[in-house]
């Protein structure tokens, strides 16, 4: 499909994105995350590979602030040969300019404006083989929990309107589990190709994304229950332990035992 030629009355994400700052800002969410993370963990069997030579669209729950680190973090560390961008609230993408550089978009959402933008800057967007766009599709903060999961109706629409692009789901949810910080727990669904779908119709394929969130998010909320880290592949992790005289009461302890001092909870017990 050919190129549709730029409108000038709506953002340009790929003239602004400049590639030095998005791996400036993803070094300082990596940063973040760790700071305020125990780890961050993707479900095996991890990043998914995706067909080179295919637009993809990640569509994600809602649960939390920390949701646009996180998805910053999977871009540039799942899929760094991509260009990734995202929609973004026009009113908190006015606060935030230098956003615009690192492939946000802004988005009047919840008017008829707004998504018109949001479905010709995205159509322009997923006309490029090497894109990546990331929505958090529920649109507001919504408890990893709730059914049944309900999706805004725009990512179908877009994705009618284009011959192929990947969709991947992705779940995602912030447990505690044995440290005073908690765990970033992510993970991808089966990929749907919206060029194999039957009678792509807006509805039909609305009701499909919806579906797919919901079994991995699903499978998600079963794997945090279980609080196995080896069932995840960690991206990155942070600082473990509680800190001050706890942690320094039991490095002595395992000093005097000859062991090896592990700040994790439960960490130098025999």
């Amino acid at each position: 499909m050919a190129a549709a030629a730029p409108d000038p009355t709506l953002p340009d994400p790929v003239g602004q994105r400049s590639p030095a700052l998005v791996r400036f800002f993803a070094r300082v969410m990596a940063r973040q995350m760790a700071r305020n993370f125990h780890a961050v963990r993707v479900a095996r069997p991890g990043i998914p590979a995706v067909p080179a030579g295919v637009p993809v669209l990640v569509y994600s729950n809602h649960p939390s602030w920390w949701d646009a680190a996180l998805l910053i973090l999977l871009a540039t560390q799942g899929f760094p040969g991509r260009r990734s961008f995202a929609p973004m609230e026009a009113a908190a993408l006015e606060k935030y300019r230098f956003m615009a550089r690192i492939g946000l978009f802004p988005v009047a959402t919840g008017t008829a404006a707004g998504a018109v933008a949001f479905m010709k800057v995205g159509e322009r967007l997923l006309q490029d083989p090497a894109s990546m766009l990331w929505v958090t599709a529920e649109g507001q903060f919504t408890d990893p929990r709730r059914r049944p999961v309900q999706l805004r109706g725009g990512i179908a629409h877009l994705l009618v309107r284009l011959p192929r692009v990947v969709a991947l789901p992705l779940a995602v949810e912030y447990p505690f589990w044995d440290e005073k910080t908690p765990e970033a727990l992510c993970r991808f669904g089966p990929p749907i190709d919206t060029g194999e779908v039957d009678g792509r119709s807006p509805a039909g394929l609305h009701q499909l994304l919806e579906r797919r969130l919901e079994e991995t998010m699903d499978v998600l909320a079963a794997g945090a229950m279980a609080r196995d880290p080896k069932a995840f592949v960690t991206l990155s992790e942070g600082r473990a332990g509680v800190g001050g005289v706890y942690d320094l009461w039991r490095r002595a302890r395992a000093w005097g035992r000859g062991e090896r001092f592990d700040a994790a909870h439960g960490g130098g017990e025999p």
